[in-house]
């Protein structure tokens, strides 16, 4: 398999480069995977319990992620999930990472993430991607008739920070609720479209790199240099995605791990299905092309024991200089993803 971005032109370990990792927060993104004969209801009882044990973990957001129509993700009425989860919570930032805004009108966003800040005051975050998340059919199923062309999501995005703003004199159309709430903004992406629109607006930033980290090192270069001060950041601010699969040893991580390897190979292969147990020697049985493939998928992943764990997360911390870790934690055993947050955050922290 081609080495994660995190094992790229490794150096030895400093002391400096160890404590690094522990400015980096911890939050987490997940797709509310239904699992083989499992059920949607399963999916989001899960979801809210993972939620609760990030939130005692200390981790500082969890973001839900727009999807339609695929079998094993339930996380499509993303501002419902939101709301689930900061009713189920307390203190954890919960938003959407991201809702796909060619799909929606903006005021449509506006007066639903207006609704959740007004709920949940000062938790709420909206993150806007540009991708419209689905297929071809489900895409005109969204949108009917309406045509999105590149100019539109850079207006779009102007249009929402509006009506989340203070309203102006003679504003003709209002949020209601979302006008004065300041929802806070974050830009995702995958390519350098919206690292240079992040940038140009001072908005904060986060690359999806727990499925497509090729273009991350240049994207969040890009962002860096271009990035503007603004009202909303002072100063760049970058979450990366990363695909985690954490056990008490390396050789359990590598066999729960095999879970997410069978659902990306499902992925590539054109085929969405539910999120599959674990089973034994999955990698080696696939051709060295399959290998590879997964490999450049998951090029950010982290997997292993606590030693190797921490190893992966200080890499990607002096690589990326990420103000945050967004992870992905797939494991088929709930019981075991909650563990495997648990030994996340204390190889972090060690």
């Amino acid at each position: 398999m081609t080495r994660p971005v995190s094992q790229r032109k490794r150096e030895p370990a400093t002391i400096a480069c160890m404590n690094r990792i522990q400015d980096v927060a911890l939050s987490m993104l997940d797709l509310v995977a239904v699992r083989e004969d499992g059920t949607v209801a399963d999916a989001l009882a899960i979801c809210l319990r993972t939620a609760q044990h990030a939130e005692a973990l200390g981790f500082k957001r969890y973001w839900l992620a727009e999807h339609h129509n695929m079998p094993g993700i339930a996380s499509s009425a993303t501002a419902v999930l939101v709301g689930y989860v900061a009713g189920g919570t307390k203190t954890i930032r919960v938003g959407s990472g991201g809702v796909m805004l060619p799909n929606h009108a903006p005021l449509v966003v506006a007066e639903a993430f207006g609704t959740l800040a007004e709920l949940y005051p000062n938790r709420i975050d909206l993150g806007l991607g540009r991708a419209p998340g689905t297929d071809r059919l489900t895409m005109r199923a969204l949108r009917r008739d309406r045509v999105e062309t590149e100019e539109d999501f850079p207006h779009d995005v102007a249009e929402l920070q509006r009506l989340l703003g203070p309203v102006q004199p003679e504003q003709r159309l209002v949020a209601n609720p979302g006008a004065g709430t300041n929802v806070p903004i974050w830009l995702l992406g995958s390519s350098l479209f919206s690292a240079q629109l992040a940038a140009e607006r001072g908005l904060p930033y986060a690359f999806a790199s727990h499925f497509a980290p090729r273009m991350l090192m240049q994207a969040l270069d890009l962002y860096r240099r271009l990035f503007r001060p603004s009202a909303t950041l002072s100063k760049p601010y970058v979450i990366i995605g990363v695909p985690l699969i954490a056990a008490p040893t390396d050789d359990e991580a590598d066999f729960l791990a095999s879970s997410t390897y069978q659902r990306v190979l499902g992925i590539l292969h054109g085929e969405r299905r539910c999120l599959p147990p674990p089973v034994e020697d999955f990698l080696p049985s696939l051709a060295p092309q399959e290998r590879a493939a997964i490999g450049d998928f998951l090029a950010a992943a982290v997997v292993g024991g606590p030693d190797k764990v921490r190893a992966g997360l200080a890499a990607l911390a002096r690589a990326t200089e990420a103000d945050e870790f967004m992870l992905v934690c797939d494991v088929f055993d709930p019981q075991l993803r909650l563990r495997s947050l648990e030994i996340a955050t204390a190889a972090r922290s060690a």
